[in-house]
């Protein structure tokens, strides 16, 4: 067949034929310009085969494309930003540099800081100018609904046989330093006492407490900001609310934003007005302002239960009790739960002991835990080792609404995540190992740009870590900040910055420092408020200044002070063996004489094999190192000493596994322990 024909059959020029031609071993000569009848068959079966093969591999390709370009296009659709975001937080949800969102706020018109927030709307043009789709959607209600609705869902399942009446769980909310705390102390005071001699251990910042036959558990939110993370994360934990305001202040913004929480979680709630028993005490101007903002107090015709109280006093705290029991009768239905049923609970707060590990504290609103469970805790899991009550007590299994201690993690869970318990160990293995997947790909903390500390357990082993928590007033100033002290690290000792950011330091930094044992380094930054009292109360190291230098050179300190002990090697002298006097297993008595220095008991050697030449001499060259030992008793004209100078002539006994000789030579030396500093 000719050549340009075949060409033509298999739709190429004949220049490509005959360079396809020998690539598929057919080898014709380069004049050629014929080939065989049966040849050119098989070439044309082979090259049909080929480009069916080509053409399969290209639909691969376009489909392996077009769901890569799916999966982007899904990317770009889950982005939500909430109505109001602040521009750092919103800057790392669109993972865009904050300098980059800035300069785009300032080309459109706005001028702002980087803590403070932006409208959807801002946000969604800064967004399209940088070619990212967002979507309007709120974080917090997303949470709170799915939690909200794993509870339901679970709870209608339920046979109503099984649904049991289950303790209230009620949080007190209000303004900082209105005394939250305090009437939480004076009911665990007046209440567990009673059934606790000598006082109780109060282990967790929940308990419980029984009143005219109702069993509640409460929970110490310090801060109305605790609270609102609690809604976010663990959504719908509390069935009732104790808005605190004190009697010798006013409604304050903190008040407000825990009014509004109430009403967005749709959450009872009753009135304490606390501290009736100071001088500047006003109830009806408490009562009055209530009523301004449609809050209007049950004995002036409204709704609103109000309870004047004294934490210090505790008056008023039975009535306060009496006022949460009347919520709870009115609302007996939505306080339901199966102990036996499926398990659903919540962690409350966690932190990491250095003797036990991760601590979970936790209530359970459905079903049990008991030892030897499987859980699964967000990004942490492990089976239970043993369970503590509130009062310290170990309990094998848990009980609906009863705050607990669980232990047993791989480590500290976020407070607010939903616990879940794992029968089947098969399917425990399958989810742990995801998990671990994910958390060696991905290097993390969740909020406010927060860093996980996750090393290894074998690097763990081997280095230790200066764990810090950095706070600035500047992006330039934290990015200076940064560079500067990570390159401080060594072999030995690594700086871990565990949390970044901008602003102010807050109770969020402090907790997790609490839990992590970091230091807190804040630059040109204030302390907020609710973070100054936890700091006194958690006993965290903060550190605050004005001067980068003064930070790094406080940085260095703490990591000198973890660097290992150096051992530096201090020559005290040499003797040279005259004579061999016993050899008994590792231990050797032998004469000699100092040929340098001194020589002391208790002292390191080692032995050395002399050159041949100048045999006579003193100062031979040592050639070959045979041995280490060290020197267990000296004497000195048949007597024990602690020292030989040089010169002199002494028995040594000594303890190695060198086969010591006449006329080897005895380094002596000591090892002296010597602080490191970068």
């Amino acid at each position: 067949m000719n050549i340009t024909e075949l060409a033509r059959k298999v739709k190429i020029t004949p220049a490509e034929l005959r360079q396809k031609l020998p690539e598929l071993g057919f080898h014709i000569g380069k004049r050629a310009i014929q080939i065989p009848n049966k040849q050119a068959e098989k070439f044309i079966e082979i090259w049909r085969a080929e480009q069916s093969k080509q053409a399969m591999l290209n639909k691969i390709k376009q489909k392996i494309s077009k769901t890569e370009e799916k999966e982007k296009q899904v990317e770009k659709e889950l982005i939500s930003i909430p109505s109001k975001i602040q521009v750092h937080r919103f800057a790392a949800k669109i993972n865009i540099p904050l300098n980059k969102v800035m300069n785009e706020l300032v080309k459109n018109g706005v001028f702002c800081g980087v803590n403070e927030n932006i409208d959807y709307e801002i946000a969604a043009i800064v967004a399209e100018n940088i070619g990212i789709d967002v979507q309007p959607g709120d974080e917090e209600q997303v949470a709170k609904v799915n939690v909200k609705a794993k509870i339901n869902k679970i709870l209608k399942q339920e046979k109503k046989e099984n649904l049991k009446q289950r303790p209230p769980i009620i949080v007190m909310v209000g303004h900082v330093d209105h005394g939250k705390s305090s009437i939480l102390d004076a009911i665990r005071k007046s209440k567990i006492t009673e059934i606790e001699q000598g006082g109780i251990t109060q282990h967790i910042g929940s308990y419980q407490v029984e009143k005219n036959e109702h069993l509640m558990t409460f929970i110490d939110t310090p801060g109305h900001e605790a609270f609102k993370q609690m809604r976010v994360r663990g959504g719908g934990l509390a069935d009732i609310a104790i808005l605190v305001i004190s009697a010798d202040d006013k409604i304050q913004p903190q008040t407000m934003e825990s009014i509004k929480i109430i009403h967005e979680e749709n959450i009872p709630f009753v009135v304490a007005i606390n501290k009736i028993d100071k001088s500047g005490a006003d109830i009806d101007k408490i009562k009055k302002e209530l009523s301004e903002i449609n809050l209007m107090p049950e004995d002036w015709g409204g709704k609103i239960i109000c309870i004047p109280v004294s934490a210090k006093t505790t008056k008023g705290i039975n009535d306060l009790l009496d006022a949460v029991n009347i919520i709870i009768d009115l609302n007996k239905s939505s306080f339901l739960a199966n102990p036996t049923g499926e398990m659903i609970g919540v962690v409350v707060e966690s932190r990491l002991d250095p003797g036990l590990g991760p601590i979970m504290s936790s209530i359970i609103l459905n079903g049990h835990i008991q030892d030897g469970d499987n859980l699964i805790v967000g990004n942490s899991y492990g089976k239970v080792r043993f369970i503590q009550d509130y009062l310290g007590n170990k309990i094998s299994k848990t009980k609906i609404s009863l705050p607990v201690d669980i232990f047993g993690l791989k480590n500290v869970p976020s407070a607010g995540t939903i616990i879940k318990k794992i029968s089947s160990d098969k399917e425990f293995k399958k989810i742990t190992k995801q998990i671990s997947s994910i958390k060696s790909s991905h290097l993390f903390f969740q909020e406010e740009n927060e860093q996980e500390y996750k090393d290894t357990a074998e690097a763990a082993k081997n280095t230790k870590q200066l764990k810090i928590i950095l706070k600035a007033n500047k992006l330039g100033s934290l990015e200076a900040i940064i560079h500067s002290i990570e390159n401080l690290s060594t072999d030995e000792v690594k700086v871990k910055i565990l949390k970044k950011g901008i602003g102010q330091i807050t109770e969020t930094d402090v907790d997790l420092a609490s839990a992590s044992n970091a230091y807190i380094f804040g630059f040109e930054v204030n302390v907020s408020g609710l973070a100054r009292n936890l700091i006194k109360e958690k006993n965290v190291k903060v550190e605050l200044y004005n001067v980068i230098y003064d930070l790094i050179e406080f940085t260095k300190e703490q990591i000198n002070k973890l660097l290992p002990e150096e051992v530096i090697e201090e020559f005290l002298g040499e003797v040279k063996i005259l004579k061999i006097f016993q050899k008994k297993n590792k231990e050797k008595v032998v004469g000699g004489k100092v040929l340098k220095g001194k020589v002391n008991n208790n002292r390191f050697i080692r032995i050395w094999e002399s050159s041949e030449q100048g045999k006579q001499s003193e100062n031979r060259e040592l050639t070959k190192l045979k041995g280490e030992g060290k020197i267990t008793q000296l004497q000195f004209n048949k007597n024990d000493v602690d020292e030989a100078g040089a010169g002199k002539e002494c028995g040594l006994k000594i303890i190695t596994q060198a086969n010591i000789e006449p006329d080897d030579i005895l380094e002596i030396y000591k090892e002296v322990k010597k602080q490191r500093k970068i």
